[in-house]
């Protein structure tokens, strides 16, 4: 019953609602019920009511507040009795007093619009003493507070930057996301394990401002530190999360080194030993999915030569499907794992490697997700090089399609060539 009263109140609401009593009453109101009525809509409508009613029945957003303060007055301390102008009396507006300047604005503002010119809603990143100023030179007497209710009249609102645009898209980014979902379904159906892999943005560990609000005490916000600069005892936080897609379950492994393809491996391992093997050890294959770059990346050498090491040491075959360059944010793991660790540490100043495995540790969802964590304090060294020969050694398995981002290593007898060569930057 509470749901139903709720949408009949947005129905009733809505701007088209507003519009159609403001419509049916205006005939019978004077002057002083018109500016009342409209302050009591936007009033009934919380913090955006003043634009929603003056954009629905024309009446300013000055006139509201105007009302807004009177509804809040006492009746005996209006005056009396109201005197009530003549039709056509008041003040004019500005843009009849000054038919020039609602075009001049315009004229302004079109060299910096952005958006979709079908759209409804417009924007600008001009301010609004700027805006006002360069009207003033032209002749117009406005002010900024003016300059701000015309723009709401037409539409425009402030608005910050999304991320959206990819950039150029690689011919096959369909094709290899196909194949992904093909090969995705394959290994779930037959119940084999598919894991989706990435490495989470790096933290700085210690007092700092972590971006998201949390409930305290009104007045006593949790003090952190001015600067962000890496305190060199405590160093980064670095985490590497498997998300399981059959079981909806995470492990994060939280690195304090460097993010290398053995590290990206090693959390895989790790992820086998305490979730995996139990759900997994009679079968004998498994799917990960990969971006296309950093430490688990497409073209990285010690990525392919750790995985092999692996698939020997669990005797599986490990296939990697890679996503296409640019489309990291459809890898699974970013908006099942990733997203619900941000919005569970939120305003929560990162202090210390034991509060971040914790923090990680205790996400949750609606959904069931259950995520483990843990400190990998071991040392990877950053610049590794794979020679050619241990390359050759790799028993890779390209697939027929796009073997660079699709290919398998299966498990082998013979030890890999130990020839590295690790490069001092």
């Amino acid at each position: 019953m509470g749901e139903l009263w709720y949408c009949a109140l947005e129905m009733v609401d809505s701007e088209p609602g507003i519009a159609q009593r403001f419509e049916l009453l205006e005939p019978h109101l004077d002057e002083r019920l018109r500016r009342l009525l409209a302050a009591a809509e936007a009033e009934a409508l919380g913090p955006r009511g003043i634009s929603l009613v003056s954009r629905s029945t024309g009446v300013s957003r000055r006139v509201i507040r105007q009302g807004l303060e009177e509804l809040r007055q006492a009746p005996s301390a209006q005056g009396g009795e109201q005197r009530i102008r003549r039709p056509g009396g008041g003040r004019k507006k500005a843009t009849e007093k000054d038919p020039s300047l609602c075009a001049d604005l315009e004229q302004l503002i079109e060299p910096t619009t952005r958006g979709d010119p079908e759209s409804p809603l417009r924007w600008t990143c001009k301010s609004l003493r700027h805006l006002a100023r360069e009207l003033q030179r032209k002749g117009h007497q406005i002010s900024y507070q003016l300059v701000s209710e015309m723009l709401h009249d037409l539409d425009y609102s402030l608005q910050a930057n999304r991320k959206t645009v990819e950039g150029t898209e690689h011919p096959d980014r369909d094709a290899q996301f196909e194949h992904i979902n093909r090969e995705v379904g394959l290994f779930l159906r037959a119940g084999d394990p598919v894991i989706s892999v990435d490495t989470k943005k790096k933290e700085l560990v210690g007092n700092f401002k972590n971006g998201g609000r949390e409930w305290r005490p009104q007045g006593d916000p949790e003090k952190v530190l001015v600067h962000d600069f890496v305190i060199p005892e405590l160093g980064r936080a670095i985490p590497y999360g498997v998300y399981d897609l059959g079981q909806n379950s995470g492990w994060v492994s939280v690195g304090i080194d460097h993010d290398t393809a053995s590290f990206a491996v090693e959390s895989i391992r790790r992820w086998w030993q305490n979730m995996g093997r139990p759900l997994y050890q009679e079968r004998q294959r498994l799917l990960v999915t990969a971006d296309g770059g950093g430490s688990n990346g497409s073209r990285v050498r010690l990525w392919k030569v750790e995985l092999q090491r692996l698939a020997n040491e669990l005797g599986m075959e490990i296939s990697v499907c890679h996503f296409p360059p640019g489309t990291s944010k459809w890898n699974k793991i970013e908006h099942r794992l990733f997203s619900f660790i941000s919005m569970n540490w939120r305003g929560q100043p990162l202090l210390t490697y034991q509060v971040i495995v914790s923090l990680i540790a205790a996400t949750t969802t609606e959904a069931g997700l259950k995520v483990r964590a843990e400190l990998d304090p071991m040392t990877y060294p950053a610049g590794i090089k794979v020679s050619d020969a241990t390359v050759k050694e790799l028993n890779l398995k390209p697939a027929p399609f796009h073997g660079d981002w699709n290919y398998s290593l299966a498990p082998t007898t013979c030890p890999l060539d130990e020839r590295c060569e690790t490069v001092i930057p």
